[in-house]
């Protein structure tokens, strides 16, 4: 392996999780950006791997640099191979740039401790002592590590972390965690009749559909909005439907569904089955599956 500086594994490490991400040549701004260096630095860094010949350029406004060959062979990374990013997240959001390549328990007999070493693709300066990251999940276990970050390897690089929570997250279908059949509405029933439903059913939402077709989504939370703004009960459900219903199929495995809600901020999708409605999958349906989710 090349005797690189500190400086220039930041710099392509960066490079090389960016130009997979996006598969264009990468600027040095967005680079220095993401590890906190000068933009002049990045780029006569640059040039020293250049002619090394880890880094090669596209002149040009839209040009940029891209890792070579030899690049992903200094990191061990298969460049053709069918590789799955493991994400870091910090708060609810994914943190740019940076990916896990290993994971590795340090202590895992300790009664009250549990750490782990995380090396990281990426700038290990995106992290500081005290954040709190969500690792995964995990490409075949899908496991989903919640830590503290402690300590930092900028040579590694690596963060070291104390482990809050550990999930493996379930790998079925949402068939099996869905809630069916499915109560639906029709565009021409009342808020009187889907309060009525809703309160039979115990349920908090319901699809409405217009013949077979689905065209809309009413929660009770939309009807008591409505009703405090001056809506009667006597008007349709079409008048305060959400016409943009999240859907996905029966197939799609639980864990896959997690993210999606945490992405879009929903409490509810509609799962389908030969373009049909066959259920609908909740938080709640969720929270007793994985009460730490």
């Amino acid at each position: 392996m090349l005797d690189l500086s500190l400086i220039q594994k930041d710099i392509l490490v960066t490079l090389i999780s960016l130009y997979e991400k996006k598969s264009i040549p990468i600027k040095g701004e967005e680079i220095a950006a993401i590890i906190r260096r000068n933009p002049g630095t990045v780029r006569n860094q640059m040039q020293s791997l250049k002619a090394i010949g880890l880094v090669d350029g596209t002149p040009g406004p839209k040009g940029g640099y891209h890792p070579t060959v030899q690049a992903y062979r200094e990191y061990n990374i298969d460049k053709g191979g069918d590789n799955y990013d493991v994400c870091i997240s910090r708060g609810n959001e994914q943190v740019a740039g940076v990916k896990v390549s290993e994971i590795a328990f340090t202590t895992l007999t300790h009664a009250e401790l549990c750490h782990a070493m995380v090396s990281i693709v990426g700038s290990i300066r995106t992290f500081e002592i005290g954040d709190i990251i969500t690792i995964g999940p995990t490409p075949v276990n899908k496991l989903l590590i919640i830590g503290e970050v402690f300590g930092k390897d900028e040579v590694e690089p690596a963060l070291m972390i104390s482990i809050i929570e550990m999930v493996s997250l379930p790998k079925e279908p949402i068939k099996r965690y869905m809630s069916h059949p499915i109560k639906m509405l029709k565009t021409d029933n009342t808020l009187f009749d889907a309060i009525t439903l809703f309160t039979k059913a115990h349920i908090h939402g319901a699809p409405v559909m217009e013949g077979l077709l689905l065209c809309g989504i009413v929660t009770m939370s939309d009807i008591l909005t409505a009703i405090a703004n001056g809506t009667h009960t006597d008007a349709s459900v079409r008048e305060i439907m959400t016409e943009e219903v999240i859907q996905t199929d029966s197939s799609v495995q639980l864990w896959e569904v997690i993210r999606m809600f945490k992405e879009k901020e929903i409490g509810r999708l509609i799962v389908i089955e030969d373009e049909k409605p066959v259920g609908i999958l909740t938080r709640s349906d969720v929270f007793r599956v994985l009460p730490s989710v």
